[in-house]
């Protein structure tokens, strides 16, 4: 069970105190140019993380509770803006949008479970292991394959409108996979 701090599980006083800074615009907000800014953010989550020791238990928690944060803004944002727009303007991309929202599907469950963990459970590297994996998998398969498509197909002023829109939305997205929009997100997965 995690530990609470003034009743809040650790992950989510940490996460509270991960929130972006609010005062920093967007050099762009071309929408791919966005999401690649958060892969590189997430990469770089992913390596400080590969970098903590075993003893460096407390350091390892608290890189967690960012990559959980920073993935559940991320995919929230995927699922509720930019994946339903290419679908409707691009139709012959629905079968990569479909394999993307299952790809979310995957590493929100993973997220929920690493966040109900301690990072000293013995499961809990071998967990993070896999959600890395899988998402760095599903970064390279957008960047390489599906954010080319999307460039092609959409002009400049769309992937614009859209980055504005994915911006606006990640001020309110939940940072916490236990928070109501997340969970509906989580469970409209299951049920879709």
């Amino acid at each position: 069970m995690p530990s609470k701090a003034k009743g809040r599980s650790l992950t989510e006083a940490r996460v509270a105190s991960s929130r972006p800074s609010k005062g920093d615009p967007p050099v762009s907000t071309d929408a791919i140019v966005l999401l690649r800014d958060d892969h590189k953010e997430i990469r770089r989550l992913f390596r400080e993380f590969a970098q903590t020791g075993e003893a460096a238990v407390a350091a390892r928690g608290q890189i967690a509770d960012k990559i959980i944060a920073a993935l559940t803004v991320h995919t929230y944002i995927e699922n509720e803006t930019m994946y339903p727009e290419v679908r409707r303007l691009l139709p012959e991309l629905e079968d990569d949008v479909l394999e993307s929202y299952e790809e979310h599907h995957v590493a929100d469950v993973l997220v929920s479970e690493l966040a109900a963990m301690d990072a000293d459970n013995e499961r809990f590297v071998a967990k993070m292991t896999v959600l890395i994996e899988n998402v760095t998998h599903h970064m390279d398969e957008e960047e390489q394959d599906w954010f080319p498509k999307v460039r092609a197909g959409l002009n400049r002023k769309q992937l614009s409108e859209l980055g504005a829109r994915m911006i606006e939305q990640k001020k309110s997205a939940p940072r916490s996979p236990a928070q109501p929009s997340a969970l509906k997100k989580s469970i409209d997965a299951v049920i879709s």
